[in-house]
């Protein structure tokens, strides 16, 4: 069985805006693991070390198994757990995100600050952009000359990206293709070539993929 898609941040990014004088910014990064998620934290804090706080939160795992937050000094709970409930309910992982707030001299109160911290976790989210990471396999394929446009007319209409093509005795194509889609793709590649492509398998990797279109 083919492992399974996941969301996570494309990269990162970050996105601020003032409530009642409080100037907060979202900033969010994908991150592979623990010591990443933390490296970022670090890192915002020096940028800002002049802020009121640095509330973060993170998850790290497929299968969400390490999820962190803190409130950096606001009132307990109204900080890094509201920031991690909107981490969880966009079910992104491998992320962090930081949420700086510089006070502007008004109190917000505990409800406040839970809707101000949401916000910041979501525009933290947009700032980075949510993308789903499929599996993901690349191919070398050795074509004849004469069945170029063959492959061409053919792949244009697939769920494949077409990266590299070098001419050399043979035309090779570097292409990626989901791996969910890759046996159709390759089969219908060797069909449409007669039979006479060398599709060669050598890596598999996560990269992210635009869903496709549906009809309404």
């Amino acid at each position: 069985m083919n492992p399974a898609p996941y969301k996570t941040l494309m990269k990162r990014g970050e996105e601020s805006f003032v409530i009642n004088k409080s100037r907060f910014i979202g900033q969010g990064a994908p991150v592979q693991s623990e010591e990443e998620a933390l490296a970022f934290i670090r890192a915002i804090r020096e940028k800002h070390h002049d802020a009121t706080h640095n509330c973060y939160a993170y998850v790290v795992g497929r299968n969400f198994g390490i999820m962190r937050y803190s409130d950096d000094g606001e009132p307990g709970g109204t900080a890094g757990l509201p920031m991690m409930e909107v981490l969880k309910a966009q079910k992104v992982t491998d992320c962090a995100v930081v949420v700086t707030r510089y006070f502007g001299g008004i109190l917000l109160g505990a409800g406040g600050l839970v809707r101000a911290y949401t916000q910041g976790a979501a525009a933290a989210l947009r700032g980075a952009g949510v993308g789903t990471m499929y599996p993901t396999a690349r191919y070398l394929v050795d074509l004849d000359y004469s069945l170029l446009g063959r492959a061409e007319h053919y792949l244009k209409d697939q769920p494949v990206r077409v990266e590299d093509k070098t001419f050399a005795e043979k035309v090779t194509l570097t292409l990626v293709v989901r791996q969910q889609d890759e046996q159709a793709v390759i089969d219908g590649l060797t069909a449409a070539t007669l039979g006479r492509a060398e599709p060669v398998r050598f890596e598999e990797f996560y990269l992210p993929w635009q869903e496709p279109e549906r009809d309404q």
